[in-house]
This record gives structure tokens, C-alpha cells and sequence, in this order.
């Protein structure tokens, strides 16, 4: 498993995290094996947010965290061997984002409890909020860090004029950004390739202005989250009749190097210069272990390149 620099901070990560977005309906058991598995491949990483399982029957706020929990139920010292990640800043009911002070404060409390914990690793703001305040931020992450309650605070989903206006205020610093990425959802990329192309769609800029070239040149740490998702909620590319150029690309490839398709389609995110983490939301053992075979893969730049082709996007 290779690791990489988090953020400005002198630790370094898996390139590979462990994403808990979809065990609330999960046993005991199979929570215990999903984590197993990644530590068997060197994941240490495992990231959370207060909002998943919110619409698991039963379920709420903060059920992820606290199945996560109940389920694995760490000693001390094991638990100081991960890191837990988890988000804040999506209010379920009614859908709103709120990163005021009270919210941020509260719902870290509650991630605490949930998580059996006394420490989080990282926290992250899940969404930018259009009512933010930057100095009611600052002021819950002083707090949070100062009673040893979180020791690091990141974004996700978040521009760069917005991690800009954050940091007006904010005295830490900012150390990941997640971002939706995968060979075919790939605007972050894409745009920056087809820039000076008019009639080209991926010559649009949709974040705000190159985002990864912005955490590239401020030391954030960018989590690539969805990495095998066609689009938003569009299901996976990975054997869909919607991009056989693709698949035929990723079987090529997979055969060349020794693994699987899952395996390649990482590499490609973990290729790229900017030492992204990858996040994976399976809940199953052995695609976790797949995947994590791309953690190191060397894909050659005509090989990347002919994915990101593969998949629909012009390089001109």
C-alpha cells in the first residue's frame, strides 16, 4: 500500500481509504470483515460522515458511526492505529447545510459518542454552505482542536474561492478536499485538458477554476470519492454496456498488469501527480482487496491517457 503526505502536516496516509457511506444494514460480522480486509492490505484510513445511514429505516443521524462502533469495538490501543475521519454540515431534515458554530460543535459531540471515541482525526465541512460565516468555522475548529477533540479539519465538495473564504478565518489548515472523481466523472481533469476548446463540454469550468491545480499548489490533500461511479448516483462504469471502449481498455490493461478491472480503474486516480486517496465505498471484502492492488500500479502516461480517452473525454 503506498502512502502519501496528508495535507502540509508531516504524517503520511494510505493512498486507499476505507469509506463506511453504506454499512448501516450490515452485520456485526460482515462489518468486521470489510474492516479486516482493510487492514490485511494496509487501509488504516476510514472515513465517516454524521449524515450516513440517515435514511436507513430506523436508522439517523450518526448510525454509520455508531454500527461502526458497536461492531468492531476497538481497544485503545488499536483504535490510535487507524484514522477516523468523519463530515459535517448536512442538516437531513429539512435538506439544508449549516456549518455555524452550534451545528459544527454539536454534531462532533455526537460523532464522538457515536463513534466511541475521544479523538477525531479529521474532520471535514461535507458541503459549502452558502450562509457560511468563516469566523463561526473558525471558531468551532479553535474549540474542537484546543479540547483535543479533533486534531486535523479539512473540506469536501468545496471550490477554491470557497476554501479561500474559509481561510480568511480559519487558523489551521485546510489538509484534504473530497472530491467526486472517477475515469468517466472526470470534470476536475477533463477541463483542464479541453481548456481552450470552445465546442468541447469539458472545456467548462464547473469547480470554481481547477481545483486540483489549487490543492496541488496549497498542500491539500484531495479524496477522491465515487471513483468508479458513470456520473452522480448513475451507477458504475465497471462492466457497463454504456462505455464498452472502456471496459475493453480496463480488461487490456488488467491482463497486462495482473489484476482486475476495480484495480486499474484506481490506479488511474492513483497515478495522477497529486498523491489523491482514493475512497471506496464497497462493502465487500474482496473488491476492497481489488482495489487496493491500484494503489501502486505505474501506468505509464499513454496508458492514463488512453483511459481518460476511453471514456469519452477529447484530448485534443
Amino acid at each position: 500500500m503506498r502512502s502519501v503526505p496528508f495535507g502540509p502536516t508531516e504524517s503520511h496516509v494510505p493512498n486507499i481509504v476505507a469509506g463506511m457511506m453504506r454499512i448501516a444494514d450490515k452485520t456485526d460480522a460482515e462489518i468486521r470483515a470489510l474492516y479486516t480486509s482493510a487492514r490485511d492490505v494496509g487501509i488504516d484510513f476510514f472515513d465517516h460522515a454524521d449524515l450516513y445511514g440517515f435514511n436507513h429505516p430506523g436508522g439517523g443521524l450518526h448510525l454509520c458511526e455508531r454500527r461502526f462502533s458497536s461492531a468492531l469495538r476497538l481497544s485503545t490501543a488499536e483504535r490510535e492505529q487507524i484514522t477516523l475521519q468523519t463530515k459535517t454540515g448536512i442538516v437531513a431534515e429539512e435538506w439544508h447545510y449549516d456549518s455555524s458554530y452550534d451545528h459544527i460543535v454539536a454534531s462532533v459531540e455526537q460523532s464522538l459518542r457515536a463513534l466511541g471515541t475521544d479523538y477525531i482525526d479529521v474532520l471535514l465541512i461535507h458541503r459549502p454552505d452558502a450562509l457560511v460565516e468563516p469566523h463561526e468555522v473558525a471558531r468551532a475548529f479553535d474549540d474542537l482542536e484546543s479540547a483535543g477533540k479533533v486534531r486535523a479539519f479539512g473540506v469536501s465538495n468545496h471550490t477554491p474561492r470557497q476554501i479561500e473564504l474559509l481561510k480568511s478565518a480559519v487558523g489551521q489548515p485546510i489538509v484534504a478536499n473530497q472530491l467526486q472523481l472517477s475515469i468517466t466523472h472526470a470534470p476536475t481533469v477533463a477541463q483542464g485538458l479541453a481548456s481552450n476548446m470552445a465546442a468541447e463540454p469539458d472545456s467548462a469550468t464547473l469547480d470554481g477554476g481547477g481545483i486540483i491545480d489549487y490543492c496541488r499548489l496549497n498542500t491539500i490533500t484531495v479524496q477522491a470519492w465515487s471513483p468508479f461511479q458513470k456520473g452522480f448516483q448513475d451507477g458504475v462504469f465497471l462492466d457497463s454496456n454504456d462505455y464498452p471502449k472502456l471496459n475493453n481498455a480496463l480488461d487490456h490493461l488488467a491482463a497486462k498488469y495482473d489484476v482486475t478491472p476495480t484495480a486499474i480503474a484506481t490506479a488511474w486516480i492513483t497515478r495522477h501527480p497529486a498523491a489523491m486517496q482514493v475512497i471506496l465505498g464497497t462493502t465487500t471484502p474482496q473488491r476492497m482487496k481489488d482495489a487496493a492492488e491500484g494503489s501502486n500500479i505505474p501506468l505509464s502516461r499513454a496508458e492514463w491517457y488512453s483511459l481518460i480517452q476511453a471514456a469519452g473525454h477529447p484530448v485534443p
